[in-house]
């Protein structure tokens, strides 16, 4: 075990189309491509960060049971992107093709927006009040 690593827990979202989702998240939420991986079969692995948050974004690979949520189907879990500029990159997540579940709606200790992505992956967008 290497003493200096950190614990954390990165979410890996599995998409149908992993370059579109890449160039959605770097749109809509102003994302950083960390890293990228080019496989030969055209499928790609990206790690991305979102104001230091770091997530993955992959290709389906149904031979290993990664599929993608559809329109038909949604995924069993919620990504919480905590942003003081939550308003802004809803707006510009719903401009760039998610679907709006919830508007952004001030709560009592809570600004939040709940979306759907093109991709069929669920956010709520928000900050602590």
């Amino acid at each position: 075990m290497t003493a200096n690593t950190t614990t954390t827990v990165s979410p890996f979202l599995t998409v149908n189309n992993g370059k579109a989702a890449v160039d959605f998240y770097q749109s809509a939420f102003g994302a950083i491509e960390l890293e990228r991986h080019d496989r030969p079969d055209e499928k790609l692995t990206s790690k991305i960060s979102i104001e230091g948050a770091e997530f993955f974004v992959g290709d389906e690979e149904p031979e290993f049971g990664n599929v993608s949520p559809d329109q038909r189907s949604s995924s069993s879990v919620r990504i919480i992107l905590k942003t003081q500029h939550a308003d802004e990159l809803f707006g510009k997540a719903v401009t760039f093709g998610a679907t709006e579940i919830c508007p952004m709606t001030t709560e009592t200790d809570w600004r939040i927006g709940k979306l759907k992505d093109p991709f069929g992956h669920i956010w709520e967008i928000g900050y602590t009040l």
